[in-house]
């Protein structure tokens, strides 16, 4: 049974959550904390999967609290549940909250957000990475695009269009802008899976206050990444992102699907710069591992790391409240077979895309070997010498 702590210094709004969620509690063992202070005591006495907080509160604010809940328990998901007008206090916020949630919120809402925040973590099985990832507050950015982008925040009129450009670019960029976008603060009532549309919707602006005031992006840097390639790894996955983006519109006539598998590819290796960055030295290993056994990189991080870059990435992104399907074709780029969902989604375009730039590029052995049992499932593997004549186009 899930534990969960919600704070709020309003009695009313408490009564009104312990009333709205009564049917959750063979579900759920709720408590309920009317200051910071309380609510860290509560933590304290036992351990907790959720903390849920309203933002203005005298004394210590929500901003305060979640930023001691990340310091002092890692593990707990941070849910920031307030009003709409708390616009600043969000900003102040945005690098220790996991999800935004606006008042009111249904319990239908309250309740799959929960849950999705907690669902990968029987796939990201060990607590020190879950712990580890918890604590993150952004995927660092590649940075000659972070510069671009303060170039053109700075200039006299900046431009949407380039804005957006720039962010689509880049993973780190992307997977924040998608997690404030999906949030509820914004006020967005649909799943949005393009940083491109995600950027447009926020608006100069925000994106502005974002950046400069909130610093949500940051810049490639620190020992870790001298074990790992970031030029060709960025590349890489602007490739495999373009493929995919072209295996789903020859596939599919859905927008949505395409638009997932394009920012899935662009997303589906960022648990590499996570564990390159965190774990410098234990990803060191697992990457001479795997050079030296010819086994898949993959392979040798579950073995020496107790977790693979796609679990990684994945479980950080089902925090961050990206949409799901993103998160499964990250989650199972290198596994779809273990992947629940049947039938073409992103995580086929994906999969497929990333095997067929390893082939083009000549990387075979471990890198190229794939699960040829998922497309002969889904009756797609006489597609790939098609699929094999995007990888030049997208380049």
């Amino acid at each position: 049974m899930k534990r969960i702590v919600f704070v709020d210094d309003e009695p009313n709004v408490l009564d009104g959550l312990r009333r709205m969620l009564r049917s959750f509690r063979h579900e759920w063992s709720m408590e309920f904390a009317a200051s910071g202070g309380e609510a860290l005591a509560l933590l304290a006495q036992a351990a907790c999967d959720v903390l849920v907080t309203d933002m203005r509160m005298p004394g210590m604010d929500g901003a305060e609290l979640l930023g001691e809940v990340r310091t002092r328990y890692p593990n707990v998901v941070r849910i920031v549940l307030s009003g709409q007008g708390d616009r600043d206090a969000v900003l102040r916020s945005v690098h220790v909250t996991h999800q935004y949630l606006a008042k009111p919120c249904d319990p239908q809402t309250l309740k799959a957000t929960v849950l999705r925040a907690c669902a990968l973590r029987d796939l990201l099985a060990h607590p020190p990475l879950q712990a580890l990832i918890s604590r993150l507050q952004l995927i660092p950015s590649l940075p000659s695009l972070y510069a671009e982008l303060e170039r053109e925040l700075a200039s006299p009129e900046p431009s949407l269009p380039r804005l957006a450009n720039i962010i689509a670019a880049d993973a780190g960029m992307t997977a924040k802008t998608l997690q404030l976008v999906n949030s509820a603060f914004f006020g967005i009532h649909h799943s949005v899976s393009s940083p491109t549309q995600a950027v447009m919707l926020l608006g100069c602006d925000t994106i502005r206050a974002l950046v400069l005031t909130a610093r949500v992006f940051a810049c490639l840097e620190g020992r870790g990444y001298r074990t790992m390639p970031v030029e060709s790894l960025w590349k890489h996955s602007q490739l495999v992102s373009g493929v995919a983006r072209r295996i789903a519109q020859q596939e599919t006539e859905e927008r949505a699907v395409v638009d997932e598998a394009g920012t899935a590819g662009l997303l589906h290796d960022a648990g590499k710069l996570l564990l390159a960055a965190h774990l410098s030295d234990a990803y060191g290993a697992a990457i001479a591992a795997a050079e030296q056994s010819g086994r898949a990189l993959w392979e040798t991080e579950q073995e020496l790391l107790g977790a693979t870059h796609a679990e990684v990435a994945a479980y950080l992104f089902e925090l961050w409240g990206l949409p799901v399907r993103i998160v499964e074709a990250v989650a199972w780029h290198h596994r779809p077979s273990d992947c629940p969902n049947a039938g073409f989604s992103a995580l086929t375009a994906v999969y497929a895309a990333n095997t067929v730039v390893h082939e083009v590029a000549g990387e075979g052995g471990a890198a190229a070997r794939g699960d040829a049992a998922y497309l002969d499932r889904l009756g797609l593997s006489d597609r790939l010498p098609a699929w094999r004549r995007f990888v030049p186009e997208a380049a």
